[in-house]
C-alpha cells in the first residue's frame, strides 16, 4: 500500500480499486458499492406552501425554506409557519441527523438537522434525505459537497433557466457506499479534518477585518492629524468644532464644502440610456468601484439629453452617494451625466483626491444627517455643509499621496489573505473529494495519531 500527497501531507491509498461506472469519479476502493442516491437514502421532498387550513384537523407549524440551509449548518433564526394536515405532520417532521438539500436557490447546498427546533417540517424548495440501514448521515453531506463542487448539480440543473435539483434528479445522483464502519471513520475523519481547516479560514478573515480597521484608522488620522513626522512629532493642535472630527492641526482651516467646491445637483428627468458607448458617458454606483472613473457603461445619446434637459459635469469632479452606501466617492476623468443617487462637488480651492478621503472618512455625519424614514437620503444641503478641513494645498497633495501608499500597502495584504483563503478553501475540496471517492485510506485514522 503506497501513499499519496495531498497538499503537502501524506495519506495511504486503497490496495486494490475497480471500475466505478461513474465516468467523472473513474475508480473505487474494491470492496465499495457504485450506487444511486436512492438505494442509500430516502428522499422526501418538502409540501408546497399552504397558508390557510382546509379543514378542522390542519395544524399551524414551523417549516424550514431553501435559505434556511446555510453553508455552516440549519439558520433556524427565523423560522416561518404553515398548515399541515396529520398525515403531512407525520411523514414531514424532521428527525435528528436529516441531511436537507435545497431543491431551488443554491440548488445542492446542504446541511444536516440535528434538532435546532423541538419540532420543524420543511417546504418544497428542500429535499430530505434519511439514511436507509446503518448508512450515514455525514458521509452524504459529504459527497453533497462533492457534486455541488464538481459542477454536477449545475449540469443536470441546467442553470440556463431557474435551477431545481428535484427529488427525482437527487434520486438519481451517483453514490459511493463504503461499508457502514469505513463511512463513519470517513464522517470523523472529515469533521476534524474541515473543522481545522475552518479555523484556518475564520483566522485568515479576522485579520482582513483587522486590516480594513487599520486602513481606515491610517487614513482617518492621515485627513485628521497629517501625515506622520517623525522630526515633528507634537504638532500644536486646536478644537475642530465638529464633534467627530475632535483636534486637529492649528495651522489648518476648518471650513464647509460649499465654501471649497460647488455642488452638483442631477436633473430628476431621466434621459434614455444606451450601452452603445454612443454619446455622453452615464455614471451610476456601478461605476464607482474605483478611485477613478474612466469610462462608464451606459451613455445618453445627444438627442436624448437634450430631450431630458440634462446637465454635464465637468471631469476631476468628486462624486458620492446621496442614498445609501455612504462613504464611497470617485473620482470623474472624463464629461459625465451622474443619476438621481449620486451628487458631486466640483473642487474650487481643494485636491480632489484630498476631498475624495475627507468624503471617505465623512460616513457618520452623512448617515447623521440623511433625511426619510425607510431609504436614508442627503439632500442639497447636507453637502454643503459637509465639515471639510483644509490644510495647504502642498499638504492636501502629501496627504493624498501618503493614504494612496497606504491603501496600495492594506490592499496588497488583504489580497495574500484572500489568496490563502481560496488555497486553503481548495484544500478543503479536494480534501473531501479524495476521501468520499476513495483516493485516501482512512480507516486507520483517529485523532491521537494525526499529524
Amino acid at each position: 500500500m503506497t501513499a499519496t500527497a495531498l497538499s503537502g501531507r501524506k495519506y495511504r491509498v486503497y490496495p486494490e480499486h475497480k471500475v466505478s461506472g461513474v465516468e467523472w469519479l473513474v475508480d473505487i476502493p474494491n470492496h465499495w458499492y457504485s450506487t444511486k442516491i436512492k438505494y442509500g437514502y430516502e428522499i422526501t421532498l418538502g409540501k408546497m406552501l399552504q397558508k390557510a387550513p382546509k379543514n378542522d384537523n390542519n395544524l399551524l407549524k414551523p417549516y424550514l425554506k431553501a435559505i434556511n440551509i446555510q453553508p455552516k449548518g440549519i439558520s433556524a433564526g427565523k423560522v416561518d409557519k404553515m398548515w399541515f394536515s396529520p398525515n403531512e405532520i407525520k411523514s414531514l417532521k424532521l428527525q435528528k441527523n436529516d441531511v436537507l438539500i435545497s431543491e431551488g436557490g443554491d440548488v445542492g447546498r446542504s446541511a444536516i438537522w440535528n434538532n435546532e427546533l423541538v419540532e420543524c417540517y420543511i417546504q418544497n424548495a428542500i429535499n430530505r434525505a434519511r439514511a436507509l440501514k446503518e448508512n450515514n448521515p455525514k458521509l452524504l453531506l459529504y459527497w453533497m459537497a462533492l457534486l455541488k463542487e464538481s459542477d454536477y448539480i449545475n449540469v443536470i440543473c441546467n442553470k440556463a433557466t431557474i435551477a431545481h435539483y428535484t427529488a427525482e434528479k437527487l434520486e438519481a445522483s451517483p453514490l459511493f457506499l463504503p461499508p457502514a464502519k469505513e463511512q463513519q471513520k470517513i464522517a470523523n475523519f472529515l469533521d476534524h479534518e474541515t473543522a481545522r481547516i475552518d479555523t484556518l479560514i475564520e483566522s485568515q478573515e479576522k485579520l482582513i477585518e483587522l486590516l480594513k480597521e487599520k486602513r481606515q484608522a491610517v487614513i482617518s488620522h492621515a485627513v485628521t492629524r497629517g501625515i506622520p513626522n517623525k522630526e515633528q512629532p507634537n504638532v500644536p493642535m486646536k478644537d475642530s468644532g465638529v464633534e467627530w472630527l475632535g483636534e486637529v492641526p492649528a495651522h489648518w482651516s476648518v471650513t464647509r464644502a460649499k465654501f471649497i467646491s460647488r455642488i452638483f445637483i442631477p436633473q430628476r428627468n431621466k434621459p434614455v440610456l444606451n450601452e452603445t458607448n454612443d454619446g455622453i458617458s452615464w455614471a451610476t454606483m456601478d461605476d464607482m468601484k474605483s478611485e477613478y472613473i474612466k469610462r462608464t457603461r451606459l451613455s445618453v445619446s445627444d438627442k436624448a439629453f437634450k430631450v431630458a434637459g440634462s446637465k454635464i459635469l465637468p471631469k476631476n469632479s468628486v462624486i458620492a452617494s446621496c442614498v445609501g452606501n455612504f462613504g464611497i466617492a470617485s473620482i470623474s476623468k472624463i464629461d459625465l451625466i451622474i443619476n438621481q443617487q449620486l451628487q458631486a462637488f466640483i473642487p474650487v480651492n481643494i485636491n480632489s483626491e484630498y476631498l475624495k478621503e475627507i468624503i471617505y472618512i465623512s460616513k457618520c455625519y452623512f448617515e447623521l444627517i440623511g433625511t426619510a424614514a425607510t431609504l436614508v437620503y442627503v439632500n442639497q444641503q447636507g453637502f454643503e455643509n459637509l465639515p471639510v478641513l483644509l490644510p495647504s494645498q502642498e499638504e492636501q497633495f502629501g496627504i493624498s499621496k501618503y493614504i494612496e501608499q497606504q491603501r496600495d500597502k492594506f490592499e496588497l495584504l488583504i489580497n495574500k489573505c484572500e489568496e490563502q483563503i481560496d488555497l486553503i478553501k481548495e484544500r478543503k475540496t479536494a480534501l473531501i473529494s479524495a476521501a468520499v471517492t476513495g483516493k485516501i485510506d482512512v480507516r486507520d485514522w483517529n485523532i491521537n495519531n494525526d499529524q
